[in-house]
């Protein structure tokens, strides 16, 4: 069985690495945010990965929407904003993070 694909589909891939002994901390605060981002108009998935095989503190957040005007409307957010800012004390460097198009 195949899916059926938004062809307009935007997907985010945000790399963080935290500071050791945050991890728990950060994974309450990078969970409240993926809480809230779910319930947004136009997102399909908002998700927290730890990162497997690579040093602690390496985790992923994992977004889709439905196109990339409602990948703009988050990063417009009270919550992404008020959350993104606290979360900005537990990293070790600054997020990569990768857009990506549906195919």
């Amino acid at each position: 069985m195949t899916e059926t694909t938004n062809i307009s589909a935007v997907g985010i891939i945000a790399r963080i690495q935290v500071k050791t002994g945050t991890e728990a901390d950060f994974e309450l605060l990078a969970n409240d945010l993926a809480l809230h981002s779910r319930e947004e108009p136009g997102c399909l998935a908002y998700d927290l990965w730890r990162v497997e095989g690579e040093s602690e503190g390496s985790y992923a957040f994992i977004e889709r929407y439905v196109d990339s005007a409602a990948a703009d409307a988050h990063r417009r957010t009270d919550h992404f904003r008020q959350i993104g800012r606290k979360m900005g004390e537990y990293l070790a460097v600054a997020p990569v993070v990768m857009q990506l198009k549906s195919v």
